[in-house]
């Protein structure tokens, strides 16, 4: 499953493809690390790579995005 990440004063996100997980169980894991600002959310990707988002700069995440193909040449 991929989530998508933006912050606070930021153009970029933050792309993270995570184990298959229940969308809603992982809502309620956001929002529980959401309800404390001053505090790291730690994310493991299915790399096994751990990430830690500062939660008092998160805008939104999307949970289950799907990524955008990107088209090259004239036809796109």
């Amino acid at each position: 499953m991929e989530i998508r990440i933006g912050f606070v004063d930021s153009p970029r996100e933050l792309d993270l493809e995570l184990e298959e997980a229940d969308q809603a169980e992982l809502a309620q894991t956001v929002d529980a690390a959401m309800a404390d600002s001053g505090r790291l959310w730690w994310v493991t990707d299915k790399k096994g790579r751990r990430v830690g988002i500062s939660t008092s700069r998160v805008a939104y995440v999307v949970v289950g995005a799907q990524k955008e193909e990107r088209r090259v040449g004239f036809g796109a």
